[in-house]
């Protein structure tokens, strides 16, 4: 009972770390944005006075200047939009699968979820010095209810848990292709799934100790 609730004290500052990260991603993801929205609004100011005055000769590429202003305000308009709505929509977020071969083997595969705006950056996390590799995703889903997906996923490989004590733990012993059809049961948009994993430094590294002939117990 005392491992319990240690390992669910461990797991609440860490989803609590999650969100002060996801916090400070999106303020400076919306203060860059935010910058840039001002830089094309004086881009476009500026564009707009030249036509007033402009040349009759000069005014087709004035004009196609300025429609090329206003598609890129519109996109960091929309961009903005996109931050406001991940800040507010407490559920959406990504839902990854990955693996690392060179630490756990064929055949294990990690299903967790990351509200962070950029799901690469947690992933990276994982594969620090705690594990000898980096990991290799295999999916990234976004969903607009991702703990939802997630929730499907353990429970569909409930009793293929690699820990089977730590119910926190989210590694599975299962086929890629079980993954995929309890995906396609819960989600309802197009996912594409990496098969088979690069594992660049795993492999690297077989290489390297085979052509040295070094063994690893």
């Amino acid at each position: 009972e005392k491992q319990k609730e240690k390992d669910r004290l461990k797991e609440l500052r860490a989803e609590e770390r999650e969100r002060a990260k996801l916090e400070q991603e999106i303020e400076a993801e919306r203060k860059k944005l935010e910058k840039e929205q001002q830089h094309y609004a004086n881009a476009l100011q500026q564009i707009i006075q030249q036509i007033a005055t402009a040349d009759p000769a000069d005014l087709s590429a004035l004009e196609e200047k300025k429609a090329e202003l206003e598609a890129k305000a519109n996109d960091i308009d929309c961009a903005i939009k996109k931050v406001d709505y991940r800040a507010a929509n407490q559920k959406a977020g990504y839902v990854y699968i990955i693996s690392n071969i060179g630490a756990f083997g064929e055949g294990i595969y990690k299903i967790g979820m990351t509200r962070r705006l950029k799901p690469m950056v947690r992933i990276d996390e994982l594969g620090d010095a705690s594990v000898p590799f980096d990991f290799d995703v295999h999916a990234l889903i976004f969903s607009e209810d991702a703990p939802a997906l997630e929730a499907a996923l353990h429970r569909a490989f409930e009793d293929r848990k690699l820990n089977m004590v730590n119910t926190r733990r989210e590694f599975f012993r299962v086929s890629l292709d079980e993954i995929k059809d309890v995906v396609k049961k819960n989600f309802d948009k197009t996912v594409e799934f990496i098969d088979i994993p690069p594992a660049e430094q795993f492999r690297e590294s077989e290489l390297m100790r085979k052509r040295s002939g070094i063994n690893v117990l």
